[in-house]
């Protein structure tokens, strides 16, 4: 792997928080530390739940109950607590932090509000009694389909203060994602927004939510945030205006929410079928994404987080719930990164002292394009840390990140992981040398490795990064899908959580992710099953059936390519057609880059596309065995169009 490019000094090590927390424990060798981490999970986990000072109602009993094997793990038994309390509450109560900031937002317009965590938990409480007003109880899903504005904040905290289950929806998906995903959750309410900027334009998310609702039975009421004033919310029965919610006195009381109920559903989409439902709970998702942050990227209390996201990502939550629950403020921000110039997401940083920026490798890539001189023009003396996620690095982007932007001095935290996850598996801890593109370590409490076709752990060879240990934060199962749950993860190997990546780890310790070993598209962070954009596809009227793959690509790290069968005669009117058409469905953020017509797609016998071969045909790599396929013929063609095309 490369070469070392940032080495902690001394005086660093002993000032972050892993290294405190470790000495406090007894340890100062990393590795030991980690060993005993992942050896004895009840231990860790209970001495990390206390580091994070997390507040409860009643104490557990036991940390770890696994009576029902490895696969349904219930953290903290017997346990209450509520993940609003632990956010907001707490800080409430402390007098010392009360009038503290907690949240900084700013529009792209320019419009900027700022909440302490005393004024966030009085808005909070004022939505937690309209919610229980429109009749939603504690067990109940929301889905919250917002843009990135102080709203989406105060309503996820709503919904778990009642002890409601929020769903985030994409801000950028079209409607038949937006209606997968609220009939999956089965959810009873939806608050959305009229819109938001983006480029200086609006966009109007409540259009694409009314299309989308047409399918969608079982909600019985919105409410709209009049975000660009697009909208007059006639406060009819079955549609309030956000005013409406808040104008209620205070709800007072917080549910006291066992361990291990639902909090939060996140939507991630696989290989086959529809997205699925990872279930997260009170003591999970929160406590894990605080964890990370905290002790892995050393968010202090007073520190400021800023991630560009969506709250329709994991990393969206996760900047809610890492930020706060360790008491640092945390930035939203709404619009494009690079609007109206180039240096936007530099002056954010610089405007608000943040000391911590979450960033995509996409976006870096894109960024880079705008040239060095935009960043000088910013002060970024606040920044200690960049942190990326969602997609592997080029090693370029990387450098341009760390040289330009850091000036060799910033660590740069490379973090994967996933939805899933509830956080991360590997990570750049900040006591140890850090390489570009790739990680350090894996991260505290997370027994990862890798395995070759065997079942075996591999050092310098790439196989399925696994765990072998539960950890807090793990989903607990696929919404009202347990079977797909076990199939999806834990069917490879006994006892075995398979991820889906490929990885490889060298005898020094680092690790490298080289791509999916499933077939799921990760375009810029954002992840989708082609069957998914497949579907879409094939309602067409034109289209009989469809294949769809990822391609590398310079800017996204992926994009989707699609093989379609068509009923008529193929024209270029009809591609671009087909490319609108999937776009207005999943949203403009997953528009495929190609549509290929072809005369049929490379299947088995039993007709099951063949996406793996359809790909490496399509790329020119070798197939292997490809004994199954029924139609040889098609494969000349399908390489044929990238020779002409790409």
């Amino acid at each position: 792997m490369s070469t070392v490019q940032w080495n902690p000094s001394t005086e660093m090590i002993a000032n972050t928080r892993l290294y405190k927390w470790m000495k406090k424990l007894g340890f100062t060798d990393y590795n030991q530390f980690y060993k005993r981490s992942i050896t004895d999970s009840e231990w860790f986990w209970k001495e990390a739940e206390k580091e994070l000072a997390i507040p409860w109602y009643e104490p557990y009993d036991r940390v770890l109950d696994d009576s029902h094997g490895i696969e349904w793990p219930k953290w903290f038994a017997k346990g209450k607590l509520n993940a609003y309390n632990m956010s907001i509450e707490k800080w409430v109560n402390d007098p010392e932090q009360k009038n503290n900031e907690a949240l900084i937002w700013e529009g792209e317009d320019g419009e900027k509000r700022t909440y302490t965590f005393t004024t966030l938990a009085g808005e909070i409480n004022r939505v937690a009694a309209g919610l229980e007003k429109l009749a939603i109880k504690r067990g109940d899903v929301v889905a919250l389909y917002m843009p990135m504005i102080p709203e989406t904040v105060i309503a996820m905290m709503a919904v778990a203060k009642i002890g409601a289950i929020f769903t985030p929806i994409f801000s950028g998906y079209g409607t038949e994602a937006i209606a997968t995903r609220i009939n999956a959750s089965d959810a009873k309410l939806v608050i959305t927004a009229d819109g938001f900027q983006r480029k200086g334009k609006a966009v109007y998310m409540k259009k694409q939510l009314d299309d989308a609702l047409n399918s969608c039975p079982e909600v019985k009421k919105v409410v709209v945030v009049n975000r660009l004033d697009s909208l007059a919310i006639e406060g009819t029965q079955d549609e309030l205006s956000w005013n409406d919610l808040i104008s209620n006195e205070s709800l007072s009381e917080t549910e006291q929410m066992n361990s291990d109920d639902p909090l939060m559903l996140i939507y991630t989409s696989g290989t086959t079928g529809k997205p699925k439902g990872t279930v997260h709970t009170h003591s999970g998702f929160p406590i894990k994404a605080a964890f990370d942050a905290g002790i892995g990227m050393d968010v202090q209390q007073g520190d400021t987080l800023c991630w560009y996201t969506d709250m329709g990502w994991m990393m969206g939550p996760f900047l809610v719930y890492a930020g706060l629950i360790n008491g640092a403020k945390i930035v939203l921000y709404e619009g494009s990164p690079d609007f109206p110039e180039p240096n936007r997401l530099w002056k954010l940083a610089s405007t608000y002292q943040i000391t911590h920026l979450g960033i995509s490798p996409t976006l870096i890539r894109s960024l880079m394009k705008a040239g060095d001189s935009w960043i000088a023009s910013e002060s970024l003396s606040t920044l200690r840390v960049l942190a990326s996620t969602g997609e592997p690095w080029t090693d370029d982007a990387w450098l341009w990140l760390f040289e330009q932007v850091g000036k060799r001095n910033i660590p740069i935290f490379n973090y994967t992981g996933g939805t899933e996850i509830a956080g991360g598996i590997l990570g750049n801890i900040l006591i140890r040398p850090i390489k570009p593109s790739s990680f350090n370590a894996a991260l505290p409490g997370m027994a990862a490795f890798v395995y070759d076709d065997s079942g075996q752990s591999c050092i310098n060879q790439v196989g399925e990064l696994v765990l072998t240990k539960p950890w807090v934060g793990m989903t607990k199962g696929f919404w009202q899908q347990p079977k797909r749950y076990i199939k999806t993860y834990w069917s490879t190997w006994s006892e075995t959580w398979v991820h889906g990546d490929w990885a490889i780890k060298d005898q020094s310790g680092y690790w490298k992710i080289t791509g999916r070993s499933d077939d799921t598209i990760n375009v810029a962070g954002k992840r989708i099953g082609p069957n998914e954009i497949e579907s879409v596809l094939a309602s067409h009227e034109s289209v009989h059936e469809a294949g769809v793959i990822a391609v590398p690509d310079q800017e996204k790290g992926e994009v989707a390519v699609c093989f379609i069968v068509l009923k008529q005669s193929s024209t270029e009117e009809l591609e671009q057609e087909l490319l609108s058409y999937v776009s207005s469905r999943l949203g403009k953020a997953l528009r495929p880059k190609r549509i290929h017509t072809v005369t049929e797609l490379p299947k088995t016998k039993n007709g099951k596309i063949m996406r793996r071969v359809l790909k490496q045909a399509y790329l020119h790599k070798p197939m292997g065995d490809i004994s199954t396929v029924e139609n040889h013929t098609v494969l000349q063609e399908i390489a044929n169009l990238n020779k002409t095309r790409e």
